[in-house]
């Protein structure tokens, strides 16, 4: 399929040198400088023909040694993991309480119940009991108030008094959570295990897409626009969102420290243009780790035949082009334009493929 957009002619040297692989004398020299920076020893990364890259130890470690501790280059929970559990949405350990942990998912299992048989909250559902014998033992674990024949429905108030604190569970107190710390944004949807990774978090890809109150309205409209597409089609486009948000962050970090450095020189600098160099330092992590489209590596389902598969890539490439559209109405930036290009032949959520490695 030809290019979508004509924005992709307008930006075809950027792209071209955003999408080139690096060398191999310049992937060696990445991982090297950052393992140097994580200050680990004994261990460097090897490319194989074969299998591609690698970690390797040139020492012996003991038993139980930590050999490298590394952070994410971006992640982000599943959604239907946040039913089970509620994490810190920067770091992803356990945050709150296990009072807190067990009252919220006994509270997203009801509510989702709800949603799927017509349960009214809080109380037991005609409709739960009504239902045949074949049915009943799935609807139970489904319907926190479903039948009483196999399931003994919680006392009322009960999951209200683990989420507030009011009920305190036995020896809870030896496995004590970090407070959780809310979204500095007012969202609602992130949470965070302090402070440090709060802030962290903002300044790497989510001050770009929370949807709180003090984000610009029309930017949060599309926000939710693009949540929406990616929550009823494919999650992972919410990642490719924050490998998007933080190579534009990273972008205006360097460039700002760029421009103060060309100020104490005396050096004349225009601030609303692309610098190029710059935006390939941002990319470089993603560069580093990137391999194929993924609408090119994505495993054809098994209800596809073969005999359909062009189609379905073709189908696949759309999908991720529409939720282009609406991310980049939310977060477009003119001098990171070569990365959210509404040319789908280019369109960085071709990362969503790719496997990370110590990035």
């Amino acid at each position: 399929m030809d290019s979508i957009c004509p924005i992709g002619l307008q930006c075809a040297t950027e792209i071209s040198a955003l999408l080139s692989p690096p060398s191999p004398l310049q992937v060696q020299k990445y991982y090297h400088d950052l393992l140097t920076a994580r200050g680990c020893s004994g261990i460097k990364v090897k490319q194989d023909g074969n299998f591609g890259k690698g970690l390797y130890a040139d020492m012996d470690f003991k038993e139980g040694e930590l050999v490298l501790k590394d952070p994410m280059l971006v992640g982000a929970q599943h959604p239907l993991n946040k039913i089970d559990c509620l994490v810190c949405s920067f770091c992803f350990c356990f945050i709150g309480s296990i009072e807190l942990q067990i009252g919220r998912r006994l509270y997203m299992q009801q509510l989702r119940a709800n949603e799927s048989h017509g349960c009214e909250v809080g109380s037991s559902s005609k409709h739960c009991h009504e239902m045949d014998s074949s049915d009943e033992e799935e609807s139970t674990q489904q319907c926190t108030s479903g039948s009483s024949k196999t399931k003994v429905p919680l006392p009322e108030g009960i999951v209200e008094s683990l989420m507030n604190g009011q009920l305190v569970l036995p020896f809870s107190e030896k496995f004590s959570l970090p407070p959780a710390v809310p979204c500095p944004g007012g969202c609602g949807e992130a949470y965070y295990c302090s402070m440090s990774c709060a802030e962290a978090d903002w300044g790497s890809s989510h001050s770009l897409l929370c949807t709180g109150e003090s984000s610009d309205s029309a930017r949060r409209e599309a926000l939710l626009k693009f949540i929406k597409h990616a929550n009823e089609t494919n999650d992972i486009f919410l990642l490719a969102a924050k490998a998007i948000s933080s190579t534009m962050l990273m972008y205006r970090k360097l460039k700002a420290v760029s421009l103060e450095e060309q100020m104490k020189h005396n050096t004349s600098c225009v601030s609303n243009h692309c610098n190029l160099s710059i935006l390939l330092e941002a990319w470089k992590p993603i560069s580093m780790g990137h391999k194929r489209r993924w609408w090119d590596c994505i495993a054809l389902p098994d209800d596809v035949d073969s005999s359909d598969e062009a189609s379905f890539r073709l189908q696949i490439k759309m999908l991720a082009f529409e939720s282009l559209q609406l991310l980049k109405t939310a977060i477009f930036d003119k001098e990171c334009e070569p990365c959210i290009l509404t040319d789908v032949d280019f369109v960085m959520y071709s990362l969503c493929g790719f496997p990370v490695t110590l990035s």
